[in-house]
């Protein structure tokens, strides 16, 4: 891997306990020898439990904060976490739209761990309308995909959604029953391969968020999509193995395992 930075844009809510959105997102990228630069989409009250509050940022602050950022850093790609509210997802798409060349990661956050919502019917329709169609990678995890496409198999889920434009559809299976975790990459119109992790015995926050800026982070650096998908699922695994449990909630997974090692 170069020793240089590639950068990519995330564009990701705020968890004040530290497990998943933007600070997800930079530590894994650091992981992955990037720089990290972001556009926070939402604030939010949480803990490593729960959300109880989701505060929306301004559209125009968002579309105002990417393009001073985009006029001054060679961004290598475009990771999306949080949206939030269907005016968020407008504004990223106004944004990502004119660069049609960097590639874009979508973790299409609905529900936060603990169950809150956060998504709504417009904000879905929206994302199917408007991100989904120029996602290079999409990685819902199985609730998500069925939110997304109101199917019920992962196979018809995976189908469906590279009917709306996604390029590569991996769903992840760790809210599945099987005794091993199943994810299921989709591309060119069929399921392309399955990849089978060890089932770990936590629940974890912030694992969507970490495979999601993982894969964007790869990408930067000029891998292909396979290639990438497979090394940040691999990475994630990692992160999940050495988690920690600082509050009273899910796992933390510890993205910097690897400054553990010897």
């Amino acid at each position: 891997m170069s020793t240089s930075r590639p950068v990519v844009l995330c564009f990701s809510g705020h968890d004040p306990s530290g497990g998943a959105g933007i600070q997800a997102d930079i530590e894994s990228l650091i992981s992955h020898q990037c720089h990290a630069a972001s556009v926070i989409t939402a604030l939010t009250e949480q803990d490593t439990r729960n959300v109880s509050k989701l505060i929306p940022q301004k559209p125009d602050d968002i579309v105002s904060q990417a393009k001073t950022l985009l006029n001054d850093l060679p961004i290598n790609a475009f990771k999306i976490g949080l949206c939030g509210h269907h005016e968020t997802v407008a504004a990223i798409h106004s944004i990502i739209k004119q660069y049609p060349n960097i590639p874009v990661v979508l973790d299409p956050v609905l529900a936060a761990g603990g169950g809150y919502e956060l998504s709504n019917e417009q904000l879905i329709a929206s994302m199917i309308e408007l991100l989904l169609p120029i996602t290079t990678v999409l990685t819902p995890n199985s609730p998500e995909a069925r939110g997304l496409t109101g199917l019920t198999t992962i196979n018809d889920c995976g189908l469906a959604l590279l009917e709306t434009g996604c390029r590569h559809v991996l769903i992840t299976g760790g809210h599945e029953s099987s005794p091993v975790v199943s994810n299921q990459l989709f591309h060119d119109q069929r399921l392309w391969e399955t990849y089978t992790w060890d089932r770990l015995p936590d629940s974890y926050h912030g694992s969507g968020c970490t495979l999601a800026s993982a894969i964007a982070g790869l990408l930067a650096h000029g891998l292909d999509p396979f290639m990438a998908i497979m090394e940040a699922q691999e990475y994630t695994w990692n992160a999940l193995k050495h988690a920690y449990t600082p509050g009273k909630g899910q796992a933390i997974p510890q993205r910097l395992f690897w400054v553990e090692e010897d």
